[in-house]
């Protein structure tokens, strides 16, 4: 029964990833006419997908799903954020991907050490994962720029991938970390 619980979570996890990487990150501002303005932001849902798996399943559950994640989008559908296929291996977005990984299973497992969920705790859990995305990230660009994978100066890769949507996923980082409070407090998770 646990086995079937687990891989329930797993494929709970990679829908939800799926979900998330499908929504753009935008803030909506109130105009004089009462209309809402929507300003885009350079980001998706995505890593916090992960991340909100491996905060309420774990560190087991949150590195299956990210490890699924990536298997059908590299085999199956395009469902990363340029698409998908063995391809993208090859593009300079699939070093972050692969952060994923280790994310997952350093955001799961953190959170699985503290009993008791808090927001200061949470989020410091996410920002690290964030930042270990980014890390591998970098060195991807850097092993592919070494090898001459693509044309680009390194520098203008490492602000289009990192440093420009990093402020708006740090802010959804925390924007995670309330909505696994709240929803391990909903579905009572210990």
């Amino acid at each position: 029964m646990h086995k079937f619980t687990s891989w329930v979570q797993a494929i709970t996890g990679v829908m939800l990833i799926i979900i998330c990487a499908m929504l753009p990150s935008s803030i909506i501002f109130p105009q004089e006419d009462l209309s809402l303005s929507i300003s885009p932001l350079h980001s998706n849902w995505q890593i916090q997908g992960v991340l909100l798996t491996s905060l309420l399943c774990g560190p087991q559950i949150g590195t299956i799903s990210a490890i699924s994640y990536l298997i059908i989008g590299l085999f199956y559908l395009p469902v990363f954020h340029g698409g998908g296929s063995v391809g993208y291996i090859l593009t300079h977005e699939f070093g972050y991907l692969l952060g994923f990984i280790p994310a997952a299973w350093i955001c799961g497992f953190l959170a699985k050490q503290k009993t008791k969920a808090n927001l200061i705790n949470y989020s410091y859990y996410t920002i690290l994962s964030l930042c270990v995305v980014h890390t591998i990230g970098i060195i991807y660009l850097i092993i592919g720029k070494v090898f001459g994978n693509w044309l680009e100066d390194l520098s203008d890769l490492i602000l289009i991938n990192t440093f420009i949507p990093f402020p708006t996923q740090l802010l959804l980082c925390i924007s995670i970390s309330l909505l696994s409070i709240f929803l391990r407090r909903v579905l009572i998770i210990k």
